[in-house]
């Protein structure tokens, strides 16, 4: 089977933005599609091998959608400003709509869940169930200052193996449960060698909204947005050692919300990789409900 195929379309702005489009194995695409959302600086390499996965499940193969926000992977550069969770909501919303998918299933990481947050606001009848991966209505400031310092080091390693060892040397304390097979694969879906030498694959500008942000005052919530989200089934997966989306939070989403279960990626921190043996399982076993 063909791994993917590039998608592109326009941003109700205009701007050029990407997909990655895993057609179901066989050809059998009668399951409810699965759109992918990645992280703040992610893109959709992020999923690759999820998505693998589940379009090449042999009992219940399904169609992929995993895409690059603007200002990451191969969609444009867009306008700083215009890089926010609600202007991206709508460039997944039409994406959804330029593919042709009126209902979908979504696993959204990070930033991903933050828009289906906000998609379950203005478009709710798209959301058919969703995995929150290591996100919730409220972030913890902390672990988000954490996110901008990192970003702001913005790393230019000579090899993806030097890149993979200075993602295991940041990060491994978090993510004891990454084999060093693991690490490859997250720089080779973080970096680029695209235009030349190796290089984050972002906008740079992507982190301006980041520093502005006044961590002296209590981060917005989400939570009117949750109840909303909340009435469709969500399978919410948190890191063992998450530092941006807390136990309490978590305890607080399953008590609100009659359709919420949850999982525990142990091993793992922000964000956890949705397709290590420990976690499939239970992705797998909730994608199979649709």
């Amino acid at each position: 089977m063909t791994e993917f195929a590039s998608r592109f379309f326009t941003a109700p702005d205009g701007l050029r933005l990407h997909a990655r489009d895993y057609p179901a194995a066989g050809g059998k695409n009668g399951r409810m599609p699965l759109v992918c959302l990645p992280g703040l600086s992610r893109n959709a390499r992020d999923f690759h091998q999820l998505a693998l996965l589940v379009a090449g499940n042999a009992d219940a193969p399904r169609r992929v959608i995993a895409l690059d926000y603007r200002g990451r992977g191969l969609s444009a550069y867009g306008d700083p400003a215009h890089y926010t969770v609600p202007v991206e909501c709508g460039d997944v919303i039409a994406a959804c709509a330029a593919l042709g998918l009126s209902r979908c299933l979504f696993a959204g990481t990070s930033r991903g869940g933050l828009i289906l947050h906000v998609m379950a606001a203005v478009q709710p009848d798209l959301i058919a169930g969703a995995v929150l991966n290591d996100i919730g209505p409220e972030i913890e400031a902390g672990g988000l200052m954490e996110i901008r310092d990192y970003l702001a080091r913005r790393s230019t390693p000579a090899t993806f193996e030097a890149a993979a060892e200075g993602l295991r040397r940041l990060h491994g304390a978090a993510f004891p449960a990454l084999s060093p097979t693991d690490w490859l694969e997250m720089a080779h879906a973080l970096y680029t060698d695209r235009d030349g030498p190796i290089a984050a694959d972002y906008d740079p500008k992507l982190t301006d909204q980041l520093q502005a942000i006044d961590f002296t005052k209590p981060l917005p919530t989400l939570w009117p947005q949750f109840e909303r989200l909340a009435e469709k089934p969500l399978l919410v997966v948190r890191g063992e050692h998450s530092r941006v989306f807390s136990a309490q939070t978590l305890e607080r989403m399953l008590a609100g919300g009659k359709n919420v279960e949850a999982i525990l990626a142990r091993g793992q921190g922000h964000a956890p990789l949705l397709h290590l043996p420990d976690v499939f399982p239970a992705v797998k076993a909730f994608l199979a409900r649709f």
